[in-house]
């Protein structure tokens, strides 16, 4: 039976992968939940699944959490803050510890996992692509596993032979016969909007994806393209790959995931109808497979896949955040940070959909860093872009 800390419970990530251990429970067990502030879910969760430990972002949610279970005579113990939810990431009895935490605050929970050795199914992109090269280090000093649980790179893991799967991050294309990898994006809710009509967008329709069910902030960059630009920086970390090795394509349907092409002009793709607990359930089971709870793929009612290149005119973040991973780190970590600022404002109302590019763009261009040596170096460039795009978002206010 192997043993689960989730790291962000209540969000979309965290109550699949709990549906998934429902559904087996002589699989897993979960032994500490990590959550913001959302005390309801939490509370819930905690009724089902009796977990050893808790953390919630704050006391304050903390103390309503351990009055509510006392109340109902359930024994989870409950700690607050950051330092207490690095902790249980490392806890000595975990086995695998979900990263679902959103934005650069899973950082740290990540690397407290990491330093121990877990294996990390990792959903939270930014820890990885603001710390990209220090990340990959103390994952290979430390012989803890990674395993991607976004679908895109599940589904390029799921197709790549098993010398890449058990050396992710350090096996070379090439001697295993891996021509290149195809990134597939739905496009977003937006792809065949007006430049018009992108202006006049709001949170309520930028939150409404035409496939996936996710979290508010995921949706907005699912919207403006810069997931896929996350991503794109992901995967060159994740399979060790060169600017040559990734293409991107526009899929609206979200039925293929991504694509591996072979040397030998084979291509190989993962196909499902769009489920996260698919790409969950592989990762918690690797390398078997167990049923997730997904309906299964019927062909007869697929009546078209297309695709075709990406529009970077339209939506510039994309393009942006491939530049700026050939900049460097410092350059990921900012645009991280100035994207997380400005969604945040979008979601807000404090400024339109079309003001995110330009706040990403402006913060980006006016940094000066030194490339980081340390996570230390990381957590100083990440918070000084912050208040920068911080003035930069008070000046756009409308």
């Amino acid at each position: 039976m192997k043993k689960i800390t989730i790291l962000g419970s209540t969000g979309s990530i965290g109550i699949s992968t709990l549906s998934i251990i429902q559904k087996h429970p002589n699989l897993f067990k979960v032994i500490a939940l990590v959550a913001d502030t959302n005390i309801t879910t939490m509370l819930k969760q905690c009724e089902l699944f009796s977990p050893d430990w808790v953390a919630m972002n704050n006391e304050e949610s903390a103390n309503i959490l351990r009055r509510k279970l006392k109340e109902r005579k359930i024994k989870t113990n409950v700690l607050s803050g950051e330092k207490s939810i690095c902790e249980l990431a490392a806890l000595p009895e975990t086995d695998q510890v979900i990263a679902a935490i959103v934005g650069i605050a899973g950082l740290l929970p990540i690397l407290s996992a990491i330093y121990a050795g877990k294996i990390i199914l990792l959903a939270n992109k930014e820890s990885l692509i603001t710390s990209g090269n220090l990340f990959m280090k103390a994952l290979s000093a430390s012989g803890a596993k990674i395993f991607p649980i976004d679908s895109e790179h599940n589904a390029i893991f799921q197709v790549l032979p098993l010398n890449m799967q058990e050396n992710i991050g350090i096996a070379d294309f090439k001697e295993n016969g891996v021509k290149n990898i195809i990134l597939t994006a739905s496009g977003g809710p937006f792809y065949n909007f007006s430049s018009y009509d992108l202006s006049r967008v709001t949170p309520i329709q930028a939150c409404s994806h035409p496939n996936w069910s996710m979290g508010k902030k995921i949706s907005v960059d699912s919207a403006t393209m810069m997931n896929k630009g996350l991503e794109y920086a992901e995967a060159r970390w994740l399979f060790n790959a060169s600017e040559s090795e990734i293409k991107i394509l526009i899929h609206p349907e979200s039925i293929i995931h991504s694509m591996v092409q072979y040397y030998d002009g084979a291509l190989l793709a993962q196909l499902s109808i769009p489920d996260i607990r698919i790409a969950i359930s592989y990762a918690m089971s690797w390398p078997c497979r167990i049923d997730s709870g997904a309906d299964t793929l019927n062909f007869s009612q697929i009546n078209n896949l297309s695709f075709f290149e990406p529009d970077f005119i339209k939506f510039p973040c994309l393009k942006l955040a491939i530049d700026a991973f050939s900049q460097g780190q410092a350059a990921m970590t900012v645009l991280n940070a100035a994207n997380e600022i400005a969604v945040s404002a979008f979601l807000e109302s404090k400024i339109s959909f079309t003001k995110i590019f330009e706040i990403n763009i402006e913060i980006l261009l006016s940094s000066c860093f030194s490339e980081p040596k340390s996570i230390e170096d990381i957590i100083d460039i990440d918070r000084i872009s912050r208040i920068s795009a911080e003035k930069k978002v008070s000046s756009l206010v409308f």
